[in-house]
């Protein structure tokens, strides 16, 4: 019997129902669902690029970086310092204020100031080794803060002397204002490293008549300005010559170069013919 138009419409609706699943298999995974490609041949991994930071165990120094055995092998051989010449100080009201030691000795003193700014470890060892005489004038803010540094300083022969408690300038200011900040930064150092400090240094070397009155009547002998400062380690003279000269006071400070500090001052002592003296011994 031959088909009729309803049979074969029936016919082929069947038939696209039975292929459309097949249809949707062959078409590939669903698109919303689908994982990035992956390739059927296997890549290899790129290897790790090596770290930037070396092993704990393999610290190369940095570019410019200098040891301890760098500057201790720097240091010039001096000569045994002479004996001191005790500098007799005038009966006054007031403390002596100088700028270098009245003296024939050939020697030179090295000063550091403040010590709140830095504090390198390698420095105590440098001055230990080395035998270098330093004088610390400190503020006593930083002193109490840092002592256990300071007192290691002390410990290798430098000494503790004064310059204030906030580092202002003194210059101008009353007598009460003055005796504050020299007897509460005397009080404060001779607690914390027992010794109460015969010398004084005012901040930026500004002082008056009432400066030296005020650092008397709080134990201070004498007051120092310097001759040369030393910076970065390039020594910075205060004349022409260019020369250290005996009983000249070399500053520095706290800073971040001072082992160049401490090395320069040494080259330009021994270049002058001089040996580096602790200040106390002359004054004080």
């Amino acid at each position: 019997m031959a088909p009729t138009p309803l049979r074969r419409a029936v016919a082929v609706i069947l038939l696209t129902a039975f292929l459309a699943p097949a249809a949707c298999k062959s078409a590939g995974p669903d698109p919303i669902f689908a994982g990035p490609e992956s390739s059927s041949t296997p890549t290899a991994s790129p290897s790790p690029s090596p770290s930037a930071s070396p092993s704990p165990s393999v610290q190369p120094s940095p570019a410019g970086f200098k040891t301890l055995q760098w500057y201790l092998d720097r240091v010039p051989e001096f000569p045994a310092a002479p004996a001191p010449q005790r500098v007799k100080l005038t009966e006054s009201a007031s403390a002596m204020w100088l700028s270098r030691v009245p003296t024939t000795n050939k020697v030179a003193f090295i000063t550091i100031d403040d010590g709140a700014l830095s504090r390198k470890p390698e420095v105590i060892e440098f001055i230990r080794q080395a035998k270098i005489p330093v004088t610390m004038f400190l503020n006593s803010p930083a002193a109490t803060k840092y002592t256990p540094y300071f007192k290691a300083i002390q410990e290798a022969g430098g000494m503790v002397e004064n310059h204030t408690i906030t580092h202002t300038s003194l210059k101008g200011k009353s007598y009460e204002f003055q005796k504050k900040e020299i007897c509460g930064s005397a009080d404060k150092l001779a607690q914390l490293f027992g010794r109460r400090p015969t010398l004084f240094r005012p901040p930026f070397g500004n002082k008056d008549a009432t400066t030296l009155k005020a650092a008397h009547d709080c134990g201070a002998q004498a007051a120092f300005f310097w001759t040369q400062t030393v910076d970065k380690g390039i020594v910075r003279y205060q004349t022409a010559q260019k020369v250290v000269k005996p009983g000249d006071v070399l500053l520095m400070h706290f800073r971040p170069a001072l082992m160049d500090d401490l090395l320069g001052a040494l080259n330009a002592i021994h270049k002058s013919g001089l040996t580096p003296a602790l200040l106390e011994d002359y004054v004080g």
